[in-house]
């Protein structure tokens, strides 16, 4: 390990207490650094929101100094080796063949936002097939996984409806690029509004939610031929993805599952946002508001995503 850094011992860390439905979130301060193995790199993370970003402070045996050095950037997605560590400790190891680079000038707190949720999103979109000029709804466009579809459905010529709730939301949503907005709530019927704006349905719609009503409603938005991209994971054996298939068979219609993205997505990700296009909408909180933060999102408190700042 190089000692070009000093390394604690110790360091900051949310930990789930009582893990299930009713679980609790802790943060400590004595959570011991790990210690980078073969092929790896141990990142000292300067914010986190799921994935995270910060930087490179050694170099685990085998790992070409030529590629990854002390100091580069990087991020993490949720996750790596297709299941393992996760993010909320400050010092963290991740294998350096599935470490992102962020570009120059893209700060961390947007980056971290945009290895998770904007590289799934954009993953989604991809997966959609929809093509520029076309239509893709979003149900919950103003969450912190939806707003970032809206900013990636424009950038790649898309035309977006967003379908959530609250003014807020609207007024976020429309300012991000999404060419029309459904509130569900005072909508009577939202799959008509949908049919109606988007003229006969839409191309694409990416499932944000993890709820049972999200899929249910979802394939009604759809036209002939049309995509539904399932992103959201709602408890096993609460939700299905489809309808009668008597109308999947004469409409056409795809049902496909996109989970996160691969390295050559989030690396297009991270390039539309360190060019302008990207701008997350993110509510920056403190170490120590780690647990409340976590209770507002679960509680859809927030428009767009929470960032948690390790050195705040």
């Amino acid at each position: 390990m190089s000692t070009a850094i000093v390394i604690p011992k110790v360091c900051k860390a949310a930990v789930v207490r009582n893990p299930g439905p009713d679980y609790t979130l802790e943060t400590i301060e004595d959570c011991p650094v790990p210690v980078p193995g073969p092929g790896q790199l141990l990142l000292r993370l300067n914010v986190t929101g799921l994935c995270s970003a910060g930087a490179v402070v050694a170099l685990g045996p085998g790992v070409d100094p030529e590629v990854w050095k002390i100091g580069d950037r990087a991020g993490i997605k949720p996750f790596w080796d297709v299941c393992h560590d996760g993010s909320y400790c400050e010092y963290i190891v991740s294998p350096a063949r599935y470490t992102s680079r962020i570009p120059d000038g893209l700060a961390d707190e947007i980056a971290g936002p945009i290895m998770c949720s904007g590289s799934t999103m954009y993953a989604a979109l991809r997966a959609s097939k929809a093509q520029a000029g076309e239509w893709v709804v979003i149900p919950g466009g103003g969450g912190g996984v939806g707003h970032m579809g809206t900013q990636y459905g424009k950038a790649l010529g898309l035309r977006i409806l967003a379908i959530d709730t609250s003014d807020e939301k609207r007024e976020m949503c429309l300012s991000l690029g999404a060419e029309a907005f459904i509130d569900f709530k005072t909508c009577p019927d939202v799959a008509e509004e949908v049919k109606r704006i988007t003229g006969g349905g839409a191309h694409g719609v990416i499932v944000t939610g993890g709820t049972a009503s999200a899929y249910a409603s979802a394939p009604y938005f759809l036209r002939k031929g049309g995509v539904q991209v399932c992103v959201g994971l709602p408890p096993v054996g609460t939700a299905m993805a489809g309808m009668d298939p008597f109308f999947l068979i004469f409409l056409k219609l795809t049902i496909t599952g996109s989970l996160v993205a691969g390295q050559q997505h989030v690396k297009e990700a991270l390039d539309l946002a360190a060019r302008g296009f990207i701008k997350p909408k993110i509510t920056v909180l403190p170490f120590k508001k780690f647990p409340e933060g976590m209770k507002m999102l679960v509680k859809s408190e927030v428009a767009g995503r929470i960032v948690i700042n390790y050195n705040l």
